[in-house]
């Protein structure tokens, strides 16, 4: 009856039991409420979309108005207006009082003119940035879930793996007793179970870790997940052709276009440098009056001031600035450069990633298949072994050994099927395409 018991428990450690607990979607919408990967990212973005009118304002007038007042001491021979005191000499305060407003207007600046389009390309850069964040949220949040399942599954393995190895080592223990076997039966058993019980706390505690990293990305406890259903499809990748796939990622990637617009901003920052050796002209017209007036004893003498305006247009011509323009010159090519090496190094990357995936869903099809089949086979393999030992035909050494390769390749099985739904949504990532409906479409596998 004890072998019944150990051959059930062992099969329902390989298969996902119904679960009324949070699923996918809600640790996703968790996630996107709190997750600080994401809004950083979208902090990121938003301050650097400030640098587009940071840089058109040097473009837009330039309005400013002053007011000044001044006190001047004067000792000495005055006749100011006529108003003279003994023998002309006069002391006291000449005070004058100044008021203006200009406006001033760029008609020529090709630096700031470039310096604009550079920021608007920085700012399309970094959105692509968060559309890349954006994109791996879905797949943060996934790989997170999915690992607690799969974890959920190792702990059960494990506990029905140290079962089976109790029960046998508590049967050889009784053979030994009653003299019907070697006590070295008891002694393989016995090492088999501690090594499980060890095994069995070392995967609770991954459990506990990968918990409390899904935890990180939602920022709420975990509670009961739903489970991945033990039907999965095992349809290739559509379309079925890998390149179909690299030319999906090379137009759509997020990370690859804000590396290529990046390489734009750097083409404008050299323009713009270049440019500080070219004219400006600016344009500016001013209002503004001056009074001035002198208190001397008792004497006040006051000087009205009249409103004038004045227009003018400014021609500046850069000769030479000490080396510094042509210095920053090679400083932006340089900085293109860097860019232009790490759009390469992105795309190779992007290529790479997006075969690698697509490989990987057709391998991980044939692993899932070759899995279930290896666990049909090993779960028939430990109850023949079992039914030897009780004839005498099989050793307890056969028993152990087929126990645990009844733990392997149900552990093996587990893996396989989280990693090939993750591996669908990391191809769908590579190439650009993933959205919230494929998550909706994992979360349906869920039970």
């Amino acid at each position: 009856m004890r072998l019944k018991l150990l051959t059930l428990a062992l099969s329902l450690a390989a298969v996902s039991l119904p679960s009324h607990g949070e699923d996918l979607l809600d640790a996703y919408r968790q996630a996107r409420a709190n997750d600080p990967v994401l809004a950083q990212a979208d902090a990121t973005r938003l301050a650097v979309h400030e640098g587009i009118p940071q840089a058109r304002a040097l473009l837009l007038p330039q309005i400013s108005a002053g007011m000044s007042l001044q006190q001047q001491s004067i000792t000495g021979n005055s006749n100011l207006g006529g108003v003279s005191g003994n023998n002309g000499a006069t002391s006291g305060h000449e005070r004058t009082r100044s008021i203006s407003a200009s406006i001033d207007q760029t008609i020529l600046n090709l630096s700031d003119v470039a310096n604009l389009q550079a920021a608007h390309s920085t700012a399309d850069a970094q959105e692509k940035t968060y559309e890349a964040a954006a994109q791996e949220l879905f797949v943060r949040v996934a790989s997170a879930y999915f690992a607690v399942l799969n974890d959920e599954e190792q702990v059960a393995v494990a506990k029905a793996n140290e079962e089976a190895f109790r029960v046998t080592y508590d049967q050889a223990d009784q053979q030994y007793k009653v003299g019907i076997a070697a006590v070295t039966n008891v002694y393989q058993a016995k090492s088999l179970y501690e090594a499980a019980k060890a095994n069995t706390v070392t995967i609770e505690n991954t459990l506990a870790n990968d918990r409390q990293a899904l935890s990180v990305i939602t920022g709420k406890p975990v509670g009961d997940l739903k489970k991945l259903r033990p039907d999965l499809p095992m349809d290739p990748p559509a379309p079925a052709d890998p390149q179909a796939w690299v030319d999906s990622s090379l137009k759509n990637n997020p990370t690859l276009m804000s590396a290529q617009l990046s390489v734009d901003a750097a083409e404008h920052s050299i323009n713009a440098a270049r440019a500080n050796h070219l004219p400006t002209i600016t344009a500016s017209l001013s209002r503004g009056k001056s009074t001035a007036w002198l208190e001397n004893g008792g004497y006040n003498f006051a000087g009205n001031g009249r409103w004038g305006n004045t227009i003018g247009v400014t021609l500046s011509v850069p000769i030479f600035s000490g080396g510094a323009t042509q210095s920053k010159v090679r400083q932006t090519i340089y900085q293109r450069d860097e860019a232009q090496d790490s759009l390469e190094l992105t795309r190779r990357q992007t290529i790479q990633n997006t075969l690698n995936y697509y490989n990987s869903v057709l391998a991980g099809i044939s692993e899932v298949e070759s899995g279930k089949a290896a666990v049909e086979s090993a779960q028939k393999a430990v109850d023949a072994t079992k039914a030897g030992f009780q004839v005498g035909t099989q050793i307890m050494l056969d028993v152990l050994t087929s126990i645990q390769n009844l733990t392997s390749a149900q552990s093996t099985y587990s893996t396989a099927r989280h990693q090939l739904v993750l591996n669908r949504l990391l191809l769908k990532q590579s190439a650009g395409t993933i959205t919230y409906d494929d998550l909706q479409s994992v979360n349906s596998l869920l039970q």
